[in-house]
């Protein structure tokens, strides 16, 4: 299987939790959110955050009401969580983040700054620092169009199989993706990527070179 390193789209991948992890492939890692997290879970500090049922909010975090949150899950230090959004499936997200309205997060790590603006929907993927998904966007993780759900992801060589049917995008630090954007299962976003708004990023039909 080829070398796809995380810390080459995420610089501060090795710095936090999740650097124990560092040798694995991004939809290795992703396939294993629950439990990676709730190994997380077991080292955090005592006291900074509210623990119940594998779920774990910093104190300093705001959850509004009528936002659903379900273990395992670590929300960090000052992040905002609004009412409508949806947090399943295995979890970690870093400081100072946002979870918009109506938006749904599923077996991902989200790294400091990023925000899901509202109405969308990120799967098993891994978002860098300050990335931002404007209203609608959506980063895919199931290939619902063909027979063999396999997700595939584009090297210098070509198209390799992850191995797995679920696997969204590992979105680099600072990208951009614009209102109602998809981006479709597979993806691997360089840092400063920009995805215009309604654009379709499929990189098992193409490279996106956007920027």
């Amino acid at each position: 299987m080829p070398l796809v390193e995380i810390p080459r789209f995420v610089a501060s991948f090795s710095k936090v939790a999740l650097g124990r992890w560092a040798g694995q492939l991004p939809w290795e890692l992703t396939s294993q959110s629950s439990a990676v997290v709730r190994a997380m879970l077991a080292g955090l500090p005592i006291g900074e955050y509210v623990v119940s049922e594998e779920v774990a909010i910093h104190r300093t975090a705001t959850v509004e009401a009528g936002a659903i949150l379900k273990g395992p899950l670590i929300l960090g230090t000052g992040c905002f969580v609004a009412a409508g959004a949806y947090l399943r499936g295995g979890n970690w997200v870093a400081a100072n983040c946002v979870i918009g309205p109506g938006a749904e997060l599923k077996s991902s790590f989200v790294f400091a700054g990023t925000k899901l603006a509202h109405f969308n929907f990120v799967g098993d993927s891994i978002l860098g620092e300050n990335v931002n998904l404007e209203a609608g966007s959506i980063v895919c993780n199931y290939r619902n169009e063909r027979v063999v759900k396999e997700v595939f992801v584009r090297l210098s060589a070509g198209l390799h199989g992850t191995g797995c049917e679920k696997f969204g995008a590992l979105v680099g630090d600072g990208a951009r993706i614009g209102a109602n954007a998809v981006v479709a299962p597979g993806a691997l976003l360089l840092p400063g990527t920009v995805v215009r708004r309604t654009e379709l990023i499929d990189q098992e039909l193409v490279p996106h070179t956007g920027g």
